[in-house]
């Protein structure tokens, strides 16, 4: 880190104000216009590599870990998540997962206010935040799925992407599958192009735990889903299946 490090504790103000400076440092602007080439909207980037910033988010870390509880790390968060700019968000999403052993239930209504407040305005800043810190307090605390299943009735777009990735985590390891292809289904009516790649991308991770069952899913519902989304769902299936499950769902249409 190009700050030296001090032994004092630090509080979360001066963190912030820390990470700020950092990011204003390292920015690279011709970088940021190429960054601006994987968001269809415009979104505010100092130009950041990816491994520039978890790098960044390591050397945070190693800072405050002997110093803070989560509370201060949550503290950090809401002073930065209202930041423009897309790496001060990432930051606060990459030092939470790093206090994901810790993480209250409070904290879940805090992150649902910070994506319908719009803080969380794109897809990086989501999925970098909700597959492993919402699926994190997913696991810890399963009756909050009824409150994400609420998500895809909601007109912030954003809210209704984090509804499918927070549910990645599970989907991977198999688990909560009833409520991972609940979530689907609500989500299959939704003509966003960003929200149907992130359903496609919870379906693709439930089929590596049960291939039969995410075929079955997709062949009932084919009528129903988007072609965006079945093309990422059958991802991992062979080109023979994909071709079957293609021209099945096509005729459904």
């Amino acid at each position: 880190m190009d700050k030296k490090i001090e032994s004092k504790k630090e509080k979360p103000a001066q963190i912030a104000k820390l990470i700020l400076s950092l990011l204003k440092e390292k920015a690279d602007p011709e970088q940021a216009r190429m960054n601006q080439r994987f968001f269809k909207e415009p979104v505010k980037n100092y130009g950041l590599r990816a491994e520039v910033i978890r790098s960044l988010g390591k050397e945070i870390y190693e800072r405050i870990k002997r110093q803070w509880k989560i509370e201060e790390v949550i503290s950090l968060g809401d002073i930065l998540i209202s930041n423009p700019y897309v790496e001060a968000k990432i930051l606060v999403a990459l030092l939470l997962q790093k206090f994901s052993r810790n993480l209250p239930k409070s904290l879940f209504f805090k992150i649902e206010n910070w994506l319908s407040s719009d803080y969380l305005n794109n897809w990086a800043a989501v999925d970098t935040l909700c597959p492993d810190v919402v699926g994190s307090l997913l696991l810890r605390y399963p009756e909050l799925k009824a409150s994400i299943i609420k998500w895809p009735k909601s007109s912030n777009r954003w809210l209704r992407r984090a509804g499918a990735v927070s549910f990645i985590r599970m989907a991977r390891k198999g688990k909560m599958l009833d409520d991972v292809y609940k979530i689907s289904l609500l989500l299959f009516k939704d003509d966003e192009d960003i929200v149907q790649k992130a359903n496609g991308w919870l379906l693709k991770e439930a089929g590596k735990s049960d291939s039969r069952r995410l075929r079955d899913f997709l062949l009932e519902h084919g009528p129903n889903i988007p072609r965006t989304t079945l093309r990422y769902a059958i991802e991992k299936f062979s080109a023979d299946e994909r071709k079957e499950i293609l021209a099945q769902t096509r005729k459904l249409h």
